[in-house]
Formats: C-alpha cells, sequence, structure tokens
C-alpha cells in the first residue's frame, strides 16, 4: 500500500472548484468504450497517483493512500460535431470529484466511428499540463496495441525540502513572519472536508461559467508560424503571449490588468530528483509586467516580451513562491478557496454556516487574499495566463489509430473572474493548438471572435 502526505505546493489546490487541467486527443480511428475501459487500468499501472484516493485526517492534513481506492471513472458520449468537446469540457468541469473515493481524474471518449476527442479531465492536485500530455501518449500506446505492458514508475519525489534546488532559499526576515502566520493560523485554524468542497463547487459553477475559444493550427500554419518566429528572433511562446495580450488590448483598449502577465514554467527538470513523465505537480510561473504598445507593429511587441520574458525564466523566480508555500502550514492553503468562496454556499446546507462564518472572519487567510488583491471578484489580478507545453514529440501513429492532435486547457489557482484570460498551447504532430479559457462575464461571443481574429492576424495565420 502506498500512502504519503500531500505537500504545501499540492495542498495549494486542495478542494478548488476551479483548478481543472484537461488533454484532449483527438484520434483519427476506431476507438470505443471497451477499448477505453480496458487501457485506463493498464497505465494507472504506471502512475502511483493514479491508484491513490485523497484522505483528511481532520486535523488540516491530506494523505494519498492506495488503500481501498475506486475505480477511475471512465464514459463514452457519441459525437455530434468537430466543437462538441468543448462544450464536454465545461459541462465535464462542474461535476466535483469524490476524493475520498477515487483519484480525481475522468476519462470521457467523444466518440465516432472515424474520429473521437479523448478528453482526460484531472484536478490540479495530482498534475500538470506535461503530466496530462505524458499520460495521452501512455493511453495511446495501450489503445494502439492492446497487449503493451506498463512497468510501474518509481514513486516521484514531489516538490518539498527534499526536492529543491539547493541555491534557492528564503531570507530569515521571511521566514521569521511566516512562521508568526502559521502560529497566528494555528490558535484559530478551521479544517475543511468533502462536504465543504461539495458545496463551494455548487456555490462557484452556480456563480461563475467558464467558456473556452480553440484555435487549430494546420501543419502549414504551424510551421509558417516557427519559420517567422526565428527570422523574428523571437521564440514561439513570446510570440503567442504578445498574440493574446496583444489581442485583448485591441478590442478592449488598454485596461490595468493587460499589462499583467503570467507565464508558466516547466519544474521538472530544474528538481535535484526529476520526476521524469511520472504523474505529479511540477510546475511555476513567472510574473511579469509588460505593456503592448498599439502604436508599434507586431512583431516589435513580439521582441519586446521575448527580452523582458527570457531572463526570468530561471529557478530564482520559478521557485520563489514555492518555497513560499512549503514554509506555510499546510492548512492555510487549503482555506485560501473557501475563505473566496465561502459567502457564495447556501446558508441553509449542511456545510452553510461554517462557511459564511469563515468568509467573514478576519484571519492569516485573510490578510493573504487581501495582500495578493484577490479579496473581490470584480478585480482582475492578471490579464493573460500563458502556458506553453512546446513540442511533445509523440508518434503520429499507434496500431490502427492516428494522433490528429493534442489540445491543452490549462487549469489555475485562481478563480477565473480575476483572471482575463488562461491560454494553453501545445505542438503535437506538428500541429499547434490553442485555447483560451475565459469566464463568461469577461468578454461576450462577439468580443471574443474578435480576439480570435486579432490573434490570426497578428501571428499571419490565415484561416484554413
Amino acid at each position: 500500500m502506498y500512502k504519503r502526505k500531500l505537500t504545501t505546493v499540492e495542498h495549494l489546490f486542495a478542494y478548488s472548484p476551479y483548478s481543472l487541467v484537461a488533454v484532449v486527443a483527438r484520434i483519427k480511428g476506431t476507438i470505443t468504450l471497451e477499448h477505453l475501459k480496458r487501457a485506463v487500468p493498464k497505465i494507472s499501472q504506471k502512475h502511483i497517483l493514479l491508484q491513490c484516493k485523497i484522505i483528511n485526517d481532520n486535523s488540516g492534513s491530506l494523505w494519498f493512500t492506495s488503500d481501498t481506492t475506486g475505480a477511475i471513472p471512465v464514459k463514452s458520449i457519441k459525437r455530434t460535431s468537430d466543437s462538441q468537446w468543448m462544450n464536454v469540457v465545461e459541462t465535464e468541469s462542474k461535476i466535483p470529484f469524490d476524493f475520498d473515493k477515487h483519484p480525481p481524474i475522468r476519462f470521457i471518449l467523444v466518440q465516432s466511428s472515424e474520429e473521437s476527442e479523448l478528453i482526460i479531465l484531472c484536478h490540479h492536485i495530482i498534475c500538470d499540463g506535461m503530466s496530462l500530455a505524458f499520460l495521452a501518449n501512455d493511453l495511446m500506446t495501450s489503445l494502439g496495441n492492446p497487449e503493451e505492458k506498463f512497468e510501474p514508475l518509481p514513486h516521484p519525489i514531489p516538490i518539498s525540502f527534499e526536492n529543491f534546488p539547493p541555491e534557492i532559499s528564503m531570507s530569515g526576515i521571511v521566514k521569521f513572519f511566516i512562521k508568526r502566520m502559521n502560529k497566528k493560523w494555528a490558535s484559530k485554524k478551521v479544517v475543511f472536508n468533502q462536504e465543504d468542497y461539495a458545496a463551494i463547487s455548487k456555490a462557484y459553477w452556480g456563480n461563475f461559467q467558464h467558456k473556452i475559444m480553440s484555435i487549430e493550427m494546420t501543419e502549414q500554419q504551424t510551421s509558417a508560424l516557427v519559420k517567422k518566429c526565428k527570422a523574428e528572433n523571437v521564440s514561439v511562446n513570446s510570440a503567442l503571449t504578445a498574440a493574446f495580450v496583444g489581442a485583448q488590448v485591441a478590442v478592449q483598449g488598454n485596461l490595468p490588468a493587460h499589462a499583467s502577465i503570467a507565464v508558466a514554467g516547466d519544474l521538472r527538470n530544474r528538481l535535484p530528483h526529476p520526476p521524469g513523465e511520472s504523474m505529479g505537480f511540477y510546475a511555476s510561473a513567472i510574473n511579469l509586467k509588460i505593456k503592448y504598445n498599439l502604436q508599434k507593429g507586431f512583431w516589435d511587441n513580439a521582441r519586446l516580451f521575448h527580452q523582458k520574458i527570457k531572463p526570468k525564466v530561471t529557478n530564482k523566480n520559478l521557485f520563489s513562491e514555492p518555497l513560499t508555500w512549503l514554509h506555510l502550514d499546510p492548512s492555510i492553503m487549503t482555506a485560501i478557496n473557501f475563505k473566496k468562496l465561502g459567502a457564495m454556499t447556501d446558508r441553509e446546507a449542511p456545510s452553510g454556516e461554517k462557511l459564511h462564518t469563515f468568509s467573514k472572519s478576519k484571519d492569516v487567510v485573510t490578510s493573504i487574499i487581501k495582500r495578493d488583491k484577490m479579496d473581490s471578484f470584480d478585480h482582475k489580478v492578471m490579464g493573460t495566463a500563458m502556458t506553453n507545453l512546446t513540442k511533445m514529440n509523440f508518434p503520429k501513429t499507434y496500431g490502427d489509430l492516428e494522433l490528429d492532435r493534442l489540445i491543452l486547457h490549462p487549469g489555475g489557482a485562481f478563480p477565473l473572474r480575476n483572471v482575463n484570460m488562461v491560454v494553453g498551447a501545445v505542438t503535437c504532430s506538428d500541429k499547434l493548438s490553442l485555447i483560451a479559457e475565459y469566464e463568461a462575464e469577461s468578454f461576450d461571443d462577439t468580443l471574443m471572435k474578435k480576439i480570435r481574429e486579432e490573434v490570426m492576424t497578428f501571428l499571419a495565420v490565415s484561416e484554413k
């Protein structure tokens, strides 16, 4: 049996209703629900976190355990259109996970006889985008060759004091203040559970609607974009970030939030004990202030973005926030979502009074949220958050199946109302796929259509 305590970094996502990651594999060829139901248990043998549920010890600590864990949910939906998968992701995201019964992951096959989308929807607490890309490759391998055997990977070491770059340290003054915060919290600590999570999930999805905009580039468009970026001396990631920021500025005007940008970074190969292709959360982000200048051409802006982003992608910047989290009491991290969402819950529900009272109380968690300007849903703390998995060098064919493309729906640690747009990018089978996730109140369909057109124009990629 496997059992380990969740780290404070993992507690960042504990019981979060909106911290969901999805990877969608578009597959040409015939897959059935039976094929998928046979493949999922096989690939689960490779990844220990796919064999674990999460239990609560009622003291504020959470534990992964493989003891009496239920099966991973797998289902199939008849495919009726090319864009149906987006509605399925939006709908499935609203269904809470039974953390204390099953691994927090679901597989949904949007199926037709010739072309299907396979959706892997997973809670951020056990994955990052890279995890699910590797998992999609495992699944394709199993579906393409049902006789394939999967050996268990060594149990990965999470981001922790035992697995942290030794050169990254924290000042004594900061440690002192964090210690004081932990002590203050201990005197009035509130512990949350599955029932409380169900209540804030219902409240969150009752008040907010996530929507998806998708851009799928052909091989020719992808190749042309890569060549253009090389010629202009910018990375594809910098160009994509500039395009989505610039498109919002062009359509909405220069709002204060647009200059606040987060660019995600993969930590896997930066750790003393790299997790390889294992499941787990091994990501961070750098936060930047970059103003898009509409008076200049797009590629001039893209170069500016590249010049500002590239030097910031360092261990010091990427590990700064995780280091702070590791010093905090894990239950503080868990409490943040309940502080934000508690007042929205139904007061008559079993957890209602507890959550309302907690949301109004003044404590350490309140001060953290106020410091980060997250105490109001009317305030945008960020304009664009960009996650680019870059190029995944997976096979195009697996037996009789063809992997047409991968699509990344990135997760987040914040309510989407506080972020203008979360962008996910991945190149696979020589095709770049882009998703922008946004909250319905932030953009209507007309605005989003204009933003999409601006992105395509900036990148000089004509429609198919």
